[in-house]
């Protein structure tokens, strides 16, 4: 049997502020949060198959007795980037300015597709990008 995962279900960025990280995905992208444990964690659903997690790193250092969920975390700023559609790449710049976010840098990629960066409140580098930088299909 050749075994082959289906996908990224999901990922995670580590914060010390959680409420600061919660504010700025809901306010600046527009992530609904689904779960929240104040000081340690807080879920949003990304899309119909995929969850975005933002973990406070000191308390997920230790394991989760509860759950029996492994200690982990990160040190120094993370990167994750979120898929949007090539053509309101203007609209999300339009949107970041709006929401006082500034703009680390744009990049319009040799094979196509572009992406912006920016930086969270914890200062993990964030990317808003069209799905052709990896030659993939637009978002529906």
């Amino acid at each position: 049997m050749n075994l082959k995962v289906a996908g990224v279900l999901e990922t995670c960025i580590y914060a010390g502020d959680i409420e600061a990280a919660e504010a700025f995905y809901r306010s600046v992208l527009g992530l609904d949060a689904f779960q929240k444990a104040p000081g340690r964690h807080v879920f949003f659903y990304c899309g119909p198959q995929a969850v975005f997690l933002v973990f406070n790193p000191e308390a997920t250092a230790q394991p989760d007795m509860k759950l029996g969920v492994p200690s982990h975390g990160a040190a120094g700023p993370g990167h994750v980037t979120f898929s949007i559609r090539e053509a309101e790449m203007a609209a999300w710049r339009e949107r970041l300015g709006e929401e006082g976010v500034a703009v680390e840098k744009e990049v319009d990629w040799p094979g196509g597709g572009r992406s912006i960066y920016f930086r969270d409140p914890a200062g993990n580098s964030v990317e808003i990008a069209s799905p052709r930088i990896w030659r993939l299909p637009e978002p529906s």
